[in-house]
């Protein structure tokens, strides 16, 4: 256990005796991208969102007095979500890494806080609009791909932004400059006014009929009817809070129906949901009869990258890398990024399926649904996608708060194949397209996509 500093007053000098672990870790430290600065002192780190021009106070979490193995230093905020620190390399340099995150973040050590840091960025119209701007400007990855102009956008909604802005006006001018990305990994939220924004690629929101309430309480559960009254011959066994779901087409096909990668238990944190998830698999994949296996995430809002990682665990027969990740870190150089950090998939020892697997994909296969997807693509023997292309947004959400307290959001990373390749906004492409949900498929109760699954196994 970590012990609490003790103060001794001597001739002349006060010193804070505080254990080596924790000395290690004292001080300011910056990300590389992200545009992070943490301010770590004894028990207590304070966050900074910082751009070249602007700071903005973020949370502040406190540190977990055990020792851990592994970990410099483990810090909790917001009751849950948890964060630690470990070597890298040098005293210099460190590793910070989310719990739920596949990859590190890279800190370097500062003398000081940055000098903009020495007066916060002011809750005014301006400061708002600088703050909001210059972030997007130095982080996001897409104005190339999406074709804008992102300093003519600031330019011309400039000049709107006056001391008398009020915020609706402030909050229009926002949406009005990222309405336009269509980008899924953006938001804005303002509680005060309740009011949030946020959007997807056009077009593929169409299942949704631009009724989130109603989708999840009545579209979602009568899609899925579809499916099961069509092709399954046993009900649904459901695990993770109904977010991971299992049954037979026949006595030797699965089907594997995964709706999210989040909150997969009543009691928050990273580590219980794996708990929960790993325990799911032991269950499923120990079926003695499971000969194929159809893997739905044609409707998967995302969640956690590492619960992917563990099903592909489970399907794996060899190691391999299932992405590599990567950040802006320039805040003008667009092509600057991060060092790699590649994400591995490793057979797993616990109750595995080895044999054929086709995955159902679409357009609302979103976030880690997609990241998923491509934690399947370097599994041999080869996963075969059935449907339509996903949504195109697999970044972690980089969150951002404004000093008048609205918070916004956006895509900052990159998810390469091993072979280099990205899906940022296209989405990945079905081997074999087949419509989702369509509108005369659903009238008609049928469902093309699991027929074709079934038709690839030789099932049906």
């Amino acid at each position: 256990m970590l012990t609490r500093s003790i103060d001794f007053l001597l001739p002349g000098i006060l010193l804070a005796v505080l254990p080596l672990q924790a000395q290690s870790v004292d001080g300011i430290w910056r990300s590389q991208g992200y545009g992070d600065v943490f301010e770590i002192r004894g028990t207590t780190v304070k966050s900074y969102e910082v751009t070249s021009t602007t700071c903005v106070p973020g949370f502040t979490a406190q540190r977990d007095p055990a020792t851990i193995a592994g970990r410099e230093a483990t810090f909790t905020h917001d009751k849950s979500d948890v964060f630690f620190i470990r070597a890298g390399g040098k005293k210099d340099h460190k590793l910070l890494h989310n719990e739920g995150s596949a990859s590190d973040v890279r800190l370097d050590r500062l003398p000081r806080l940055p000098a903009v840091c020495d007066h916060p960025t002011t809750n005014t119209p301006a400061g708002n609009f600088e703050v909001f701007t210059r972030t997007w400007a130095e982080n996001y990855i897409l104005f190339d791909q999406k074709r804008v102009d992102w300093p003519e956008v600031v330019r011309a909604n400039q000049s709107k932004v006056r001391p008398e802005t009020t915020p609706t006006e402030l909050y229009d001018i926002f949406v009005g400059m990222i309405e336009p990305l269509h980008d899924r990994h953006t938001y804005i939220e303002a509680s005060d006014l309740k009011r949030d924004f946020s959007t997807y690629r056009p077009g593929t929101d169409r299942i949704m009929k631009n009724n989130t309430k109603e989708f999840f309480s009545k579209t979602m559960p009568a899609l899925a009817e579809i499916t099961e009254n069509a092709y399954l011959k046993t009900p649904m066994r459901k695990w993770c809070r109904d977010k991971v779901q299992y049954g037979h087409v026949n006595e030797t096909t699965g089907y594997l129906r995964i709706v999210s990668f989040s909150h997969y238990s009543d009691t928050p944190g990273f580590a219980v949901g794996l708990t929960a998830i790993e325990s799911a698999l032991d269950e499923i994949f120990s079926d003695p009869n499971l000969k194929a296996l159809v893997i739905d995430v044609r409707i998967n809002f995302g969640g956690e990258d590492p619960y992917g990682l563990a099903i592909a665990s489970r399907l794996a027969t060899r190691p391999y890398v299932a992405y590599t990740k990567v950040a802006r870190t320039d805040p003008v150089d667009r092509n600057k990024w991060s060092p790699g950090d590649p994400s591995e998939v490793r057979p797993s020892a616990r109750p595995s399926f080895h044999g054929p697997v086709v995955e159902l994909t679409g357009p609302l296969t979103i976030s880690a649904g997609e990241t998923f997807t491509q934690a399947l693509m370097g599994r041999t023997p080869r996963v075969l996608r059935i449907g339509e292309n996903t949504q195109g947004v697999f970044s972690d959400v980089l969150g951002r708060d404004l000093p008048n307290g609205w918070s916004f959001g956006l895509p900052n990373e990159v998810f390469r194949t091993a072979q280099g390749t990205t899906f940022d906004g296209s989405g990945i492409p079905p081997d074999i397209a087949v419509p989702v949900f369509s509108d005369d498929d659903v009238a008609a109760r049928r469902d093309p996509g699991m027929a074709k699954a079934l038709e690839i196994l030789g099932q049906r």
